[in-house]
């Protein structure tokens, strides 16, 4: 068996830096809300650096902060104290520069998939001809499976293509990072490993840096360069963080049957049961 590599700073080292561009910087993050009893305090100077082009997968219980993180990434959570820079500017409100893709995708039932895409492509690319953000648009619905539903309206469509629009959309605005949130939770088992590897199909293509928070261990295996283990709130912070250094592009019966495979899973489990 091969050694587990396995990191407990959450900082990357000097030589990771040099080697590869820092996209996410975040330093000393705390995020608190005030309560009736007085304050809380969800994240704790949390640390962490995401490289260029590396996709992370964030796991913890219920309650540790993990989705609260990401809403701060993408500029719907105002940050406490500390910050968050995203290729060396900070975060200071949403921006196309972050693609989203939550639980629901969050589309407008009355019109169509290929509307729904257009609608952050217009703003994205205000300048460029109509015929080319038709383009855009087309190109990633038909990368995740829809080139036969352009035109369908998105209350036509079953939830796991929905959930195929919002991840075209979100590769469509051309994000410095994608920011995805429990995208799969919803989905029953087939459709969602048939999303995660449409994900990542389309992702090993665009070479965009990328963070999933998930629930799921094999799920953040699967997708991911480094998994990110978040301590048990209040006050939570990295815990511990795992490397999965499995060649690129993967599939599922590769992954699974990798001899590190259950040696990962095994150690995520372990965190996630203390």
């Amino acid at each position: 068996m091969s050694e587990i590599a396995i990191k407990e700073a959450p900082i990357a080292t000097e030589k990771e830096i040099s080697d590869k561009k820092v996209m996410l910087d975040i330093k000393d993050l705390t995020k608190i809300y005030t309560t009736p009893k007085g304050e809380y305090v969800v994240l704790e100077k949390l640390n962490l650096q995401v490289m260029k082009e590396e996709f992370i997968s964030i796991i913890g219980h219920s309650g540790c902060g993990k989705s609260t993180l990401l809403t701060m990434i993408a500029g719907l959570n105002d940050i406490s104290e500390g910050e968050i820079l995203l290729d060396g500017k900070p975060i200071t409100k949403p921006g196309p520069d972050r693609g989203v893709v939550f639980q629901s995708p969050s589309l407008f039932p009355w019109m169509t998939a290929l509307e729904n895409v257009l609608l952050g492509v217009e703003q994205v690319f205000p300048h460029g001809s109509k015929n080319d953000r038709l383009d855009i648009c087309k190109y990633y619905l038909d990368k995740v499976g829809l080139g036969d539903a352009f035109n369908k309206k998105a209350s036509e469509l079953s939830q796991g293509m929905q959930q195929r629009v919002g991840i075209a959309r979100a590769f469509a605005l051309k994000p410095k990072i994608l920011l995805l949130d429990e995208p799969f939770g919803m989905l029953d088992s087939l459709t969602r490993a048939e999303l995660q590897d449409v994900l990542l199909e389309v992702w090993n293509k665009e070479n965009i840096t990328a963070i999933a928070i998930t629930h799921d261990v094999d799920e953040s295996i699967f997708l991911a360069d480094r998994v990110i283990m978040m301590t048990s709130g209040p006050r939570a912070v990295v815990g511990d963080i795992l490397e999965i250094p499995l060649e690129r592009p993967r599939t599922r019966r590769e992954v699974i049957e990798h001899p590190d495979y259950y040696h990962y899973r095994g150690h995520l489990i372990n965190f996630l049961e203390h």
